[in-house]
């Protein structure tokens, strides 16, 4: 191995927070994995958010309020089982994506 290359490996590791080339290059791998999964994430976020417009937008004309708090309910629920206190913080959120302020 050259010393440039050397050099590389070990700014790599230091870039990384850890002290071997072996490990920046899990890390690296896997923060590759995270930032893709973040993608499909934000993905299926804006997909739920337009099929949450589909929703509100059928109560309205038909009368009804653009907001099920029962049906919020049960979502913030199954957060918060699957994903404890976090997850309840989590179904906020994304209600509040999906429906806005109330």
């Amino acid at each position: 191995m050259t010393a440039t290359a050397a050099q590389t490996q070990t700014s790599a590791a230091e870039a990384a927070g850890v002290a071997t080339p072996e490990a920046a290059d899990v890390i690296t791998g896997a923060r590759e994995r995270i930032d893709a999964l973040d993608d499909r994430i934000i993905g299926l976020i804006q997909e739920r958010m337009a099929v949450s417009a589909v929703i509100q937008e059928a109560r309205i004309t038909s009368g009804g309020r653009r907001v099920n708090l029962s049906r919020e309910l049960e979502i913030l629920n199954h957060y918060s089982e699957a994903l404890g206190k976090p997850g309840t913080a989590l179904a906020m959120t994304l209600l509040e994506l999906c429906r806005g302020r109330i």
